[in-house]
Protein backbone atom coordinates (compact mmCIF):
# COMPACT_ATOMS: atom_id res chain seq x y z
CA UNK A 1 0.00 0.00 0.00
CA UNK A 2 2.70 2.53 0.70
CA UNK A 3 3.86 1.94 -3.47
CA UNK A 4 -0.03 3.33 -3.77
CA UNK A 5 -0.14 5.97 -1.71
CA UNK A 6 3.10 7.43 -3.56
CA UNK A 7 1.73 6.91 -7.00
CA UNK A 8 -1.47 8.91 -5.52
CA UNK A 9 0.54 11.46 -4.27
CA UNK A 10 2.41 11.66 -7.60
CA UNK A 11 -1.01 12.40 -9.65
CA UNK A 12 -2.06 15.04 -6.89
CA UNK A 13 1.09 16.74 -6.82
CA UNK A 14 1.58 16.91 -10.42
CA UNK A 15 -2.20 17.55 -11.28
CA UNK A 16 -2.51 14.27 -13.06
CA UNK A 17 -6.12 13.07 -14.46
CA UNK A 18 -4.84 9.21 -14.78
CA UNK A 19 -1.83 7.36 -14.74
CA UNK A 20 -0.82 3.84 -16.38
CA UNK A 21 2.14 1.84 -14.48
CA UNK A 22 3.72 -1.46 -15.69
CA UNK A 23 6.17 -2.63 -12.94
CA UNK A 24 7.33 -6.37 -12.84
CA UNK A 25 3.96 -8.22 -14.13
CA UNK A 26 1.50 -5.62 -12.21
CA UNK A 27 -0.38 -3.34 -14.29
CA UNK A 28 -2.59 -0.49 -12.56
CA UNK A 29 -4.38 1.89 -14.23
CA UNK A 30 -5.20 5.19 -11.89
CA UNK A 31 -8.22 7.71 -13.26
CA UNK A 32 -9.13 10.59 -10.93
CA UNK A 33 -12.72 12.28 -12.15
CA UNK A 34 -12.58 15.67 -13.09
CA UNK A 35 -15.51 16.86 -10.59
CA UNK A 36 -13.43 16.99 -8.23
CA UNK A 37 -10.18 19.39 -7.80
CA UNK A 38 -7.55 18.01 -6.71
CA UNK A 39 -7.11 17.43 -2.87
CA UNK A 40 -4.41 20.50 -1.48
CA UNK A 41 -2.42 19.53 1.52
CA UNK A 42 -5.20 19.27 4.93
CA UNK A 43 -3.95 22.41 6.43
CA UNK A 44 -6.67 24.65 8.07
CA UNK A 45 -7.48 28.05 6.53
CA UNK A 46 -8.01 30.87 9.00
CA UNK A 47 -10.50 33.72 8.19
CA UNK A 48 -12.88 35.92 9.82
CA UNK A 49 -16.17 33.76 9.94
CA UNK A 50 -18.65 34.26 7.56
CA UNK A 51 -22.20 35.88 8.62
CA UNK A 52 -23.93 32.40 8.51
CA UNK A 53 -21.44 30.55 10.48
CA UNK A 54 -23.13 32.49 13.86
CA UNK A 55 -25.55 34.96 14.48
CA UNK A 56 -23.55 36.51 17.57
CA UNK A 57 -19.95 36.49 16.63
CA UNK A 58 -17.89 37.69 19.40
CA UNK A 59 -14.74 39.98 18.78
CA UNK A 60 -11.57 38.70 17.49
CA UNK A 61 -13.21 35.05 16.49
CA UNK A 62 -12.02 33.54 13.34
CA UNK A 63 -13.21 30.49 11.62
CA UNK A 64 -11.06 27.61 10.72
CA UNK A 65 -12.17 26.61 6.97
CA UNK A 66 -12.08 23.70 5.41
CA UNK A 67 -9.11 23.04 2.55
CA UNK A 68 -10.87 20.32 0.92
CA UNK A 69 -14.22 19.19 -0.34
CA UNK A 70 -14.89 15.62 1.36
CA UNK A 71 -17.06 14.10 4.30
CA UNK A 72 -16.30 16.19 7.68
CA UNK A 73 -15.48 13.64 10.61
CA UNK A 74 -15.33 15.07 14.26
CA UNK A 75 -14.81 11.20 15.71
CA UNK A 76 -12.36 8.74 14.49
CA UNK A 77 -15.73 6.12 14.58
CA UNK A 78 -19.17 6.68 15.29
CA UNK A 79 -19.14 5.03 18.92
CA UNK A 80 -16.16 6.98 19.63
CA UNK A 81 -16.54 10.77 21.33
CA UNK A 82 -15.63 13.80 19.23
CA UNK A 83 -12.40 14.88 18.25
CA UNK A 84 -13.11 18.27 20.21
CA UNK A 85 -16.63 20.23 21.21
CA UNK A 86 -17.52 23.44 22.04
CA UNK A 87 -15.41 25.00 24.39
CA UNK A 88 -12.29 22.95 24.26
CA UNK A 89 -9.16 24.83 24.94
CA UNK A 90 -6.74 23.52 21.76
CA UNK A 91 -3.00 22.91 21.95
CA UNK A 92 -1.19 23.56 18.39
CA UNK A 93 -0.94 20.45 17.12
CA UNK A 94 -4.04 18.97 18.42
CA UNK A 95 -6.15 17.10 16.38
CA UNK A 96 -9.61 18.60 15.53
CA UNK A 97 -11.31 16.65 12.72
CA UNK A 98 -10.84 14.52 10.08
CA UNK A 99 -12.30 15.26 6.31
CA UNK A 100 -12.15 12.10 3.78
CA UNK A 101 -11.85 13.28 0.45
CA UNK A 102 -11.33 10.08 -2.43
CA UNK A 103 -11.04 7.49 0.60
CA UNK A 104 -8.16 9.35 1.90
CA UNK A 105 -8.84 10.69 5.10
CA UNK A 106 -6.91 13.73 5.91
CA UNK A 107 -6.16 15.04 9.62
CA UNK A 108 -7.15 18.54 10.37
CA UNK A 109 -5.12 19.80 12.99
CA UNK A 110 -4.66 23.24 14.86
CA UNK A 111 -2.29 25.28 14.08
CA UNK A 112 -1.94 27.47 16.95
CA UNK A 113 -3.58 27.11 20.47
CA UNK A 114 -7.01 28.49 20.64
CA UNK A 115 -10.53 27.64 22.23
CA UNK A 116 -13.63 26.08 20.09
CA UNK A 117 -16.10 28.67 20.43
CA UNK A 118 -18.25 26.29 18.37
CA UNK A 119 -18.30 23.34 15.82
CA UNK A 120 -20.53 24.39 12.85
CA UNK A 121 -20.92 20.90 10.99
CA UNK A 122 -22.56 18.13 11.75
CA UNK A 123 -20.34 14.65 11.85
CA UNK A 124 -20.75 12.27 8.28
CA UNK A 125 -21.87 16.11 6.21
CA UNK A 126 -20.43 16.85 3.31
CA UNK A 127 -18.17 19.99 3.44
CA UNK A 128 -16.92 22.10 0.48
CA UNK A 129 -13.70 24.08 0.29
CA UNK A 130 -13.08 26.95 2.13
CA UNK A 131 -16.62 26.46 4.24
CA UNK A 132 -16.39 27.22 7.93
CA UNK A 133 -15.87 23.82 10.49
CA UNK A 134 -14.82 25.87 13.41
CA UNK A 135 -15.70 29.28 14.83
CA UNK A 136 -12.38 29.55 17.22
CA UNK A 137 -10.47 32.24 19.49
CA UNK A 138 -7.43 32.97 19.64
CA UNK A 139 -5.64 33.46 23.34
Amino acid sequence: MPKLKAVYEFMTRHNLESLELNDSGLHLRMVRRKAQAPAPAAVPVFTAPSQSATDSIPSGAVTIKSSMMGIFYRAPSPSSPPFVKDGDVIKAGQLLCMVEAMKVFNEIKAEFPCTILKVLLENGKPVKAGQDLFLISRP
